[in-house]
């Protein structure tokens, strides 16, 4: 069974046991969302986790304007919604399916049941929360110190860790974001990402092609080096 292939690779269920794991899969829900959906608003009431089947979405922060800023974006076998599950306070981001997406759905009483039966998946679930929150503090560094050329690269690193296969050529990120995302990931125009990809593609750094990007070299040179080309 997928689901159970699933629930197994997520770290907070990989240690449970296939009959605790059948026993889970009872409780569970699957829905699908089409590209765009949005699968929970920002401020919303919050009582269920969410495990990524397949597909792939992105947690974002939306302005009043209708700005987006994008956080993170998560895969299958990634999941989300753990803090007010836990807190039982409003959802602090919304999620936008980014293509078609199948998602497992746990309502809060099921998943306490689990933490109450397996006390690990709580421990699991602050190892992975403190993860996320080191990320974030990453981020928030990167806005304040880095420049745009800064930005831009390590946002291809992240990429090149998430999703990236290496090559004899390099790293190759199959589905790169569009210009768009990438801007709304580091906090600057879509202009400015156009024009910083074109540098890094002159400089011999990356060679773009369709959806594809392959990365040469270290670009953590060029995140803390401050160079302008």
């Amino acid at each position: 069974m997928k689901e159970r292939a699933i629930l197994r690779k997520i770290n907070i269920f990989s240690h449970l046991r296939d009959r605790e794991v059948d026993k889970l899969l009872e409780v569970v829900e699957e829905k699908d969302f089409t590209k765009d959906s949005v699968i929970l608003t920002q401020d919303d009431l919050g009582d269920t986790l969410f495990i990524i089947v397949r597909g792939k979405v992105k947690i974002v922060l939306l302005s009043e304007e209708g700005k987006e800023i994008i956080l993170s974006t998560l895969r299958e076998g990634d999941f989300f919604g753990e803090m007010s599950l836990l807190d039982g306070e409003p959802r602090s981001a919304s999620v936008i399916a980014l293509e078609d997406s199948s998602l497992l759905i746990i309502k809060r009483e099921e998943f306490l049941k689990q933490i109450r039966k397996s006390p690990e998946i709580a421990l699991r679930i602050m190892v992975e929360m403190s993860k996320r929150l080191r990320q974030a503090d990453e981020k928030i560094g990167s806005l304040a110190l880095l420049d745009v050329y800064g930005r831009v690269a390590q946002a291809l690193l992240q990429l090149a860790k998430s999703e990236g296969e290496k090559t004899k050529k390099g790293v190759v990120i199959k589905k790169r974001p569009t210009h768009q995302e990438i801007a709304n990931m580091v906090g600057i125009s879509r202009e400015t990402v156009s024009r910083v990809l074109s540098d890094f593609s002159k400089e011999g750094y990356i060679t773009i092609k369709g959806k594809e990007i392959i990365i040469y070299t270290d670009l953590s040179q060029i995140e803390y080096s401050g160079h302008h080309f």
